[in-house]
């Protein structure tokens, strides 16, 4: 039988945004839930290697340690006294609203033969990320292609490295960090290649001076590409995936700011065994999208949820922090998270929250910032073939979804999956879904709304057993009262 628990508060994630979240809520009373599908605390952010072998890391290769470390701390001593319980290994496949607050069902996120759980709970708080976004390419099908950010969550979980010679490239300052890591960890970076330019910077060098800190990050890592000798290059892009079984190189073109290819400066690099590419993130709002939150599209065209200044969503009682309210980084998460998790313990008493000083407002500046300066090239459909595979689960080509919005009148990702099985694969639209999205907007126009959102809605936020499924039986508690978990 399916496991049933209570809680105040729930928070779903424990990256920067969820252990800010579970961290305050806890230190203001409430009884706190901590849903996680990874196997311990920090997120992709701060991922680590296993602390069953490794329990005193040093943060090498991580950004923000002292900050992670200082949640930690809260969030441990809240576990060990018993104001916080905390399920790692969960993914939570499917929240709906109850009468009196929101129930949760998780399945295992390992197939270890465990069961899942369900959860009701009086208020809940969604930090549960993103991931890398893709655009197709020929032959980013072939063993040896990663995204960017897999490339840095291997390393940093692993202590090693997928691949001996790399080439990185997309576009954003996250590249640079992907790239770093490969260098101090003894692999050889070929070039790093941003289809933007420095120069896009200028109009915003006032919202970037309001976050200094991102400019001594930057420094550091332009120490490491002296060290090593790292080639970086801007307004170039990756325009094919070459070998036969596997990544034996790539081919790379200058584009102009719009990314049309300057034809004559094709170049070819051979000698490559693995390349990450990183095209800014995707939010992971498949449990908003579930519960109805209202959106807007974010200015690097991501869809988002939208929340007030107490990290309260459009759903009363459900609160959004992290990447899934604009990409913003970790700090500006760990602010939205313990914004959200004070609103939400304090709530459970009817007091007001109180007005907070803080940077949020810089970061998510500096946040518009950098998506305008590095934005996904308006023309990057012209770089594909017809043969490049769109959807590589159900091996859709661009050359079959182009045929469905031309002759058959696909006008949204929804009807183009509808007509080509786009996004109707394993990852359930993961990968592809933004690319289909922009496909289906045409060339030099932004994915509407719509379509992002068509994208986003699952039935199953993340794959479940028929064995879980089955296990959902018997009734459901009611979530403590709000006198029993006083803020």
């Amino acid at each position: 039988m399916n496991r049933i628990i209570s809680a105040a508060v729930v928070v779903v994630g424990a990256g920067p945004a969820g252990l800010a979240a579970a961290a305050a809520a806890a230190d203001r009373g409430a009884s706190v839930v901590v849903i996680d599908s990874g196997g311990q605390p920090g997120g992709q952010y701060w991922r680590h290697r296993s602390e069953r072998t490794f329990p005193d890391s040093d943060g090498a290769g991580h950004h923000g340690w002292k900050t992670y470390r200082g949640l930690r701390r809260r969030f441990d001593a809240a576990v060990a006294d018993g104001r916080l319980r905390y399920f790692p290994g969960q993914q939570v496949w499917m929240a709906q609203q109850a009468e009196d607050g929101f129930v949760l069902r998780t399945s295992p996120a390992v197939d270890s033969g465990a069961q899942g759980i369900t959860v009701s709970a009086l208020k809940l708080v969604l930090c549960t990320g993103g991931y890398d976004r893709q655009l197709p390419v020929p032959g980013w099908d072939l063993p040896g292609v990663m995204a960017a950010g897999g490339i840095q969550g291997f390393i940093k979980a692993n202590g090693m490295l997928p691949g001996k010679r790399f080439v990185i490239a997309g576009t954003g300052p996250f590249l640079l960090s992907v790239a770093a890591g490969i260098a101090e960890a003894g692999g050889k970076v070929l070039g790093v290649y941003d289809s933007a330019a420095l120069t896009n910077w200028v109009p915003h060098l006032h919202a970037a001076a309001l976050v200094p800190e991102k400019a001594l990050e930057g420094a550091e890592y332009a120490g490491v590409f002296a060290r090593h000798r790292i080639p970086y290059r801007t307004r170039t892009v990756v325009t094919e995936v070459l070998g036969a079984d596997c990544v034996e190189g790539v081919r790379t073109a200058k584009v102009d700011n719009r990314g049309r290819i300057r034809h004559g400066t094709e170049r070819t690099i051979r000698g490559v065994d693995t390349v990450g590419f990183g095209w800014g993130f995707t939010p992971q709002l498949e449990l908003p999208a579930a519960l109805g939150v209202q959106t807007s599209v974010d200015t690097d065209g991501s869809l988002v949820g939208t929340v007030n200044d107490r990290q309260e969503s459009s759903v009363p009682g459900l609160f959004l922090a992290g990447e899934i309210t604009g990409v913003g980084g970790a700090a500006l998460s760990v602010l939205e998270g313990d914004t959200a998790g004070t609103a939400a313990a304090l709530s459970l008493a009817g007091t007001p929250v109180p007005p907070r000083r803080d940077r949020k407002n810089a970061y998510r500046r500096f946040a518009a910032a950098m998506h305008a300066a590095h934005p996904v090239p308006a023309v990057w459909l012209q770089w594909q073939r017809q043969d490049t595979l769109l959807c590589r689960c159900e091996e859709v080509t661009v050359g079959e979804a182009q045929h469905a919005l031309d002759t058959l009148e696909a006008s949204d990702s929804r009807t183009l999956k509808s007509l080509t099985r786009t996004g109707m694969g394993w990852c359930q639209g993961r990968v592809c879904g933004f690319a289909a999205s922009c496909l289906t907007a045409g060339q030099n126009a932004a994915p509407s709304e719509v379509s992002l959102a068509s994208t986003a809605k699952r039935p199953l936020a993340s794959p479940v057993s028929i064995g879980n499924l089955a296990a959902l039986t018997g009734p459901i508690d009611p979530p403590p009262s709000r006198t029993e978990s006083p803020a």
